[in-house]
C-alpha cells in the first residue's frame, strides 16, 4: 500500500526501553478533494530513511497496516491499528532520487526492429 501527499511534519527520532526501540512519525498531507493529515510511523533502522527529508516535499511512502490487541487488568480486549512506512520516495520535479522518468529525446531510437519478431502483446 502508498500514501501519496506533502510532508506536514516529521518528529525526531524516539528511543523506548532498555533494547533501544526506536521510532519516528511523519505526517503527510494528501493533495485530494478532502485532504487527510496522515501519519506513519519508521521504526528501528527505517528511521534514518526520512533524515533527507524536509516539510513541504511531495513525497510517495510505501506502508504496511499493522494491529495489535490487547487484554488491559480488567480482561477487556482492545484493539489498535498503526500505519507503518518501509519506504519512501521524492516526488519532486528535478529532485535526486525523484521518480521522473528522463525526456524520451534522451533515448537513442532503435534500429535493430524486424517485423517478423514474435509479438505476443494483446494490443
Amino acid at each position: 500500500m502508498e500514501v501519496q501527499g506533502k510532508i506536514k511534519m516529521i518528529g525526531e527520532t524516539q528511543t523506548f526501553g532498555s533494547n533501544g526501540f526506536r521510532k519516528r512519525e511523519v505526517v503527510v498531507t494528501t493533495e485530494e478533494q478532502y485532504p487527510q493529515h496522515i501519519m506513519v510511523e519508521f521504526v528501528q533502522d527505517k528511521t534514518d530513511l526520512l533524515n533527507n527529508f524536509q516539510v513541504g516535499q511531495p513525497v510517495k511512502i510505501g506502508v504496511n497496516l499493522r494491529g495489535r490487541e490487547w487484554v488491559n487488568p480488567q480482561g477487556e480486549t482492545k484493539y489498535f491499528n498503526s500505519i507503518q512506512g518501509w519506504r519512501i520516495e521524492n516526488l519532486q520535479q528535478g529532485a535526486p532520487g525523484g521518480n521522473v522518468p528522463p525526456p524520451a529525446d534522451q533515448f537513442e531510437p532503435a534500429q535493430d526492429l524486424n517485423d517478423e519478431d514474435y509479438d505476443d502483446l494483446p494490443f
